[in-house]
Parts: structure tokens; C-alpha cells; sequence
């Protein structure tokens, strides 16, 4: 007897594929008759249909062993970028003063040498340096 259309409504009611249901074989008769959904839970709960177990290897396995040089997390050192960052903004400001006139080019040129240099370490030892020069 063909039963596939019971077993397709009770992997759509059960939740599981159709390949991991069984139906026990001397309860045939009573799982022909049923028709509704409510009618498959109760031969569920009754034992008249298995839900097989999952079978095959599990997808994630703990794998051991070295780690690549991608997956290497190491602190970086950020002095470089830290210099880029303060020499961009101490020249800004640098060329808004000059454009603003309040530095002569022969002082502009000095210095950018110093900013260079790391003469000034941050922005307020510069406007200290360039207000103490008026």
C-alpha cells in the first residue's frame, strides 16, 4: 500500500524530512484513515509514527593545529600613524595663519622644518610658540 502522501503531510505537520519518518507497520490501517494534521499529531504522540534520528557527521568539528598568518592578532604600533595625524593638523593650522597674513613666508618655511622635526608635539605648543612671537 502506498502511503507517500500521508508521509509528505506528516514531515510538513512534524517538521522533519519525509525520509526520517517511519510508520510502524502494524498501525497501518489507522494511519490510512487519517486526514488531518490533528489526526497525524495524535498518531505521534500514540507511537504510531517514528521520527528516525539525524544520521552522518556533525557540520562543525573543532579543528586543532597551527593558526595562519591571516588569523595572527598582534597589537600594532601606531606611532607612524599618530605622527601623520599631528603633522596634518599642525600644517593646516599653519597655512590658515599664513593665508590670514599673521606669518611672514621666511617664519612659514622655519616652521613647517620643525613640525617635520616633531618640534611641536601638539597643537597648543604651537599657538604657545606662535603667540609668544608677537
Amino acid at each position: 500500500m502506498k502511503l507517500n502522501k500521508k508521509k509528505a503531510l506528516a514531515s510538513r505537520i512534524l517538521g522533519v524530512g519525509k525520509y526520517r519518518i517511519v510508520f510502524v507497520k502494524e498501525r497501518l490501517g489507522e494511519i490510512k484513515e487519517a486526514i488531518t494534521k490533528q489526526d497525524m499529531k495524535d498518531l505521534k504522540q500514540e507511537g504510531a509514527i517514528i521520527i528516525k534520528e539525524i544520521k552522518g557527521r556533525k557540520k562543525v568539528i573543532s579543528r586543532k593545529g597551527k593558526r595562519g598568518y591571516g588569523k595572527r592578532k598582534i597589537n600594532v604600533n601606531t606611532r607612524k600613524r599618530d605622527y601623520v595625524i599631528m603633522t596634518r593638523k599642525l600644517r593646516a593650522y599653519l597655512k590658515m595663519k599664513k593665508m590670514m597674513g599673521e606669518i611672514s613666508p621666511e617664519d612659514y618655511k622655519d616652521i613647517r622644518k620643525k613640525i617635520r622635526n616633531k618640534y611641536y608635539p601638539s597643537l597648543k605648543s604651537l599657538k604657545e610658540f606662535l603667540g609668544g612671537r608677537k
